[in-house]
């Protein structure tokens, strides 16, 4: 990072550059624009000065070339920012396939990130150079947004939703990260640091972590909860079997389908009854106010790295069953 003034932050990311060629065709276009009128007002000023002989009868008159130039115009070029920049919103939200994946819960004051390898850190997020990285975000009480000026990256980390974007590194280096969201007394205090190391240096970074990957903490959450007593790979469970369930589309009593992702697993776990699966009786509790968002999301990464088996059949509707506690319907 260099000491001295910007205009620009520094451009530290594969779509850096191309927010900031978005940006300056805006602010090229607005300065044309801008220069055209005051130069038009300019010359109006001097051909009807006071004392200046001209017609100032202002006859009604319908030019529809002019008309229609202005018109045309200007809605070309809205046309085309509106569709460059919906691009790059597109393209942020939809990460490469194969990209780490990297949990980030924001909190009042901080921002807690968890890596898959299980390394925690608060306030800091070290992640490689030239390799793609998935951050899905999430609040734990109120709206904040992360935002890192040299990458152009900024979202939105709403309670109760996942928020996914994606970086790509192009320089080693820290780089400011910021709550761009007022969210409360300290939110001047929310910031903090993304270190961009080389791979190797990374590898050995993580090789330290002595924290558990979360799909091996979200399956101790997984017994702790008891969640394991009814969510059993066996033809008498009382809920679903969760194994190979990531991903996969799920028929629900109401005749309708949804895809098991993050959000319908959290969903399940915070408000079980919203979406009953087909076969199962509204048995399981809610676990909100029991389990964090970071805990919610070692869970979802336990459901995740199961592995796909033969599904048991689903129990009859009709069958009388008592709930024990669990984590999912």
């Amino acid at each position: 990072m260099e000491p001295q003034f910007r205009l620009f932050p520094e451009q530290a990311s594969v779509e850096a550059q191309r927010v900031d060629v978005l940006y300056l065709f805006q602010l090229g276009v607005g300065v044309f624009f801008t220069a055209l009128i005051c130069l038009v007002i300019f010359y109006f000023a001097i051909k009807y000065r006071r004392g200046a002989k001209v017609d100032r009868s202002n006859p009604p008159k319908k030019n529809i070339p002019l008309e229609v130039v202005w018109t045309v115009i200007p809605l070309a070029l809205t046309m085309v920012m509106f569709g460059w920049g919906a691009r790059l919103f597109f393209d942020s939200q939809r990460p490469p396939l194969g990209a780490d994946e990297i949990y980030v819960v924001g909190k009042q004051w901080m921002w807690k990130v968890q890596h898959p390898e299980g390394k925690s850190e608060i306030n800091e997020l070290h992640i490689p150079v030239g390799r793609p990285v998935k951050l899905k975000l999430i609040s734990e009480d109120v709206i904040h947004s992360f935002y890192v000026p040299e990458f152009r990256v900024k979202t939105d980390v709403l309670p109760g939703r996942y928020s996914t974007i994606w970086l790509n590194p192009t320089k080693t280096g820290r780089f400011h990260l910021f709550c761009a969201e007022y969210c409360g007394t300290d939110h001047s205090k929310m910031i903090g640091h993304v270190y961009v190391m080389e791979p190797a240096e990374y590898s050995k970074w993580l090789a330290g972590t002595i924290d558990q990957p979360p799909h091996v903490a979200g399956e101790l959450l997984f017994e702790r909860f008891r969640c394991n007593t009814c969510h059993r790979d066996t033809p008498d469970a009382r809920c679903p079997s969760l194994r190979g369930l990531f991903g996969r589309q799920v028929a629900l009593a109401d005749g309708s389908n949804v895809i098991a992702d993050e959000k319908y697993l959290r969903e399940s776990i915070v408000n079980p009854n919203s979406k009953i699966v087909q076969g199962y009786k509204p048995l399981m509790p809610t676990y909100q106010g029991q389990l964090n968002e970071q805990g919610i999301l070692q869970i979802i990464a336990y459901i995740q790295s199961l592995e796909q088996t033969q599904e048991p059949p689903a129990p009859a509707a009709t069958e009388d069953r008592q709930p024990p506690t669990e984590t999912n319907d």
